[in-house]
């Protein structure tokens, strides 16, 4: 195909994944879905516009509660919170097509992204003990709450025409959190969430 100049055009997108938290004490399996617009500046990069959401993932963690008081008894209470957690993303970035381009009708592309993204997710726990947290300190609360972080947002895909503008892919992403807004409802805060992706999905170009 001769790559000639023309207008930009514009690509709608949809996939599923399953999705893997990595970080240690935080760790779990979840599936979700994307929705994404392209608006194509040349054949080799675009602009990107991307909605994910994914299930709730389950893991738990083996917690101690520490007495404030000396003479409080006992001076700590062992105890398992059972998590639930979800996210929700909002990207924009820029693909960069390393091999072929958006408009292919033979052969097969291979592409990248990087972008920024705000991530918004949602904690429930309970808690195999009830604990008086006006006696003693606990490292997470009890119970639901939400919070947010900002994410630098990477990924790799390879895409195969199929025919008349249509286009399947698969693609690996990476969420890597870029800000620290700590939670009480969130027992591992720093550095995380850390959660990787694979999806599959169809791409149309208008």
């Amino acid at each position: 195909m001769c790559l000639m100049a023309q207008p930009p055009q514009f690509s709608l997108a949809t996939d599923v994944g399953v999705q893997r938290s990595f970080r240690p004490d935080q760790q779990f399996w979840a599936f979700g879905h994307t929705i994404q617009g392209q608006l194509h500046a040349s054949y080799t990069d675009a602009i990107y516009c991307w909605l994910s959401y994914y299930t709730n993932g389950k893991f738990r963690n083996e917690l101690q509660a520490t007495a404030k008081s000396p003479a409080t008894v006992p001076q700590q209470i062992d105890y398992t919170n059972k998590a639930t957690m979800g996210f929700q993303q909002f990207s924009i970035g820029w693909k960069k097509y390393l091999k072929g381009n958006y408009a292919i009708e033979t052969g097969w592309s291979l592409y990248t992204y990087a972008g920024f993204g705000i991530l918004f997710g949602n904690v429930v726990n309970e808690q195999t003990a009830v604990i008086d947290t006006s006696l003693y300190n606990v490292q997470v609360k009890n119970g639901s709450g939400k919070f947010k972080r900002l994410t630098l947002d990477l990924g790799l895909g390879a895409e195969f025409p199929i025919g008349a503008g249509y286009f399947i892919y698969t693609e690996g992403r990476l969420w890597v959190p870029a800000s620290d807004y700590p939670s009480k409802y969130v027992y591992v805060n720093d550095d995380a969430p850390l959660v990787g992706m694979f999806n599959a999905g169809i791409r149309i170009l208008f």
